[in-house]
């Protein structure tokens, strides 16, 4: 009866909430390093400092903060920028994706290749924004869609696929 011990079982809940922190992390670092280039470092810039506030509320390491400044702050930073794709889902559900990437053209190809993967493909820039209102927390839909059963679980099991890409930041659609 090999994996029956408590360790292995305490070993594979660890394994699985380590997986789930790091990402959030990496998500939360990139944030913080865009942030950290657009305010020159300045610590008390009002969108850095939020960001900075996320990651100590989701119990990033300080040293991981720290850095994730400095590389905003660095010559030789890598230039992350903010991209939003929009696509269609199943029942006509608009979808809005924001990625924060080093490398446009990698990202949406990735983005492209889930999508197709699933039948959709993206949407020409501007096809599904005018379904959300921009929020200071992201995008609120102005009107929702309904959706059947199927549909429903098909664009569930769609964005989870797209929010598990490590450049994805947020995930946004207007099915109800």
């Amino acid at each position: 009866m090999a994996g029956h011990s408590k360790w292995a079982q305490i070993k594979r809940q660890k394994e699985k909430t380590d997986a789930a922190k790091s990402g959030l992390w990496s998500k939360l670092g990139k944030r913080i390093t865009v942030e950290s280039k657009k305010a020159k470092g300045d610590m008390n810039a009002p969108n850095l400092r939020s960001a900075i506030e996320l990651a100590k509320y989701a119990n990033m390491p300080k040293g991981n903060i720290e850095r994730a400044v400095a590389r905003g702050t660095s010559a030789d930073a890598a230039a992350l920028e903010a991209v939003t794709y929009e696509a269609y889902g199943p029942g006509g559900a608009a979808i809005v994706i924001e990625a924060l990437t080093d490398s446009r053209n990698r990202t949406s190809q990735e983005i492209k290749h889930i999508l197709s993967k699933n039948g959709l493909a993206l949407a020409s820039p501007g096809s599904a924004l005018w379904a959300f209102e921009k929020t200071t927390e992201g995008y609120e839909p102005k009107t929702n869609v309904p959706l059947s059963d199927a549909d429903n679980e098909q664009l569930i099991k769609i964005l989870e696929e797209i929010d598990a890409h490590d450049d994805v930041e947020n995930v946004y659609t207007n099915a109800e």
